[in-house]
């Protein structure tokens, strides 16, 4: 997936990007950039933060850290989320985003 474009900041203990959220979609995947978010599709439904849940165990998922290393640092009711993933750099990361 070509990562140009995509807003990722390095942060003293990892790193922090932009997520735009599609909730009730047939499956959880990465759809690919969306301006200089990161797309994500979830199955599960924004109801009682079932979606934010959702977005932080596919996160760390996807890029193989526990899940407690993953918050979402704003944007919890919002489509647009700021992710901060830590114990991961940015090359780690845009290394991992290439390869799916």
């Amino acid at each position: 997936m070509e990562t140009t474009g995509l807003d990722i900041k390095s942060l003293p203990d990892g790193v922090s990007l932009k997520v735009r959220v599609q909730p009730r979609a047939s499956r959880n995947m990465i759809a690919g950039l969306f301006g200089d978010c990161l797309k994500i599709h979830l199955s599960t439904p924004p109801v009682d933060g079932a979606a934010n849940q959702a977005c932080i165990e596919f996160i760390a998922a996807v890029f193989d850290v526990p899940r407690s290393r993953v918050t979402i640092s704003s944007g919890h009711k919002n489509r647009i989320k700021n992710i901060k993933i830590m114990g991961i750099d940015k090359a780690s990361l845009i290394d991992k985003l290439e390869t799916l």
